[in-house]
């Protein structure tokens, strides 16, 4: 079992950055993939980028690509999630997660959640 808790969410202003953390509690995190996930009011949750256990690889989705970084510590059993020139389209409740299998842009390739940090960009 892994928890996971985000923070760093926000109001922030067009143009504008934050950076979200996810802190892992429970098993070895370092055996763990993770992605970060975020979903707008009334609207499917979306994948936003994953990272492997190792950090050796990353990947984001074409709506953030150039903009947001994915980065972990597995030291401090943390995973990032560095958001710069924000817009308003990416208003949403940010979900960190958690697989011990193949990295993956599906939800459902997740096991293990967070409960998710309010983003909100103001234009």
């Amino acid at each position: 079992q892994v928890q996971l808790v985000e923070s760093g969410g926000g109001l922030v202003q067009a143009g504008g950055s934050l950076r979200l953390s996810c802190a892992a509690s429970g098993r070895t995190f370092s055996n763990y993939a993770m992605g970060w996930f975020r979903q707008a009011p009334g609207k499917e949750r979306e994948f936003v980028a994953w990272i492997t256990w190792s950090a050796g690889n990353t990947y984001c989705a074409d709506s953030v690509k150039g903009r947001f970084t994915i980065s972990r510590d597995n030291a401090k059993n943390t995973v990032y999630l560095q958001m710069n020139s924000l817009k308003p389209e990416d208003t949403a409740v940010y979900y960190c997660a958690a697989t011990r299998r193949l990295v993956s842009v599906v939800a459902a390739g997740y096991d293990y959640w967070g409960q998710g940090t309010q983003v909100t960009v103001s234009s």
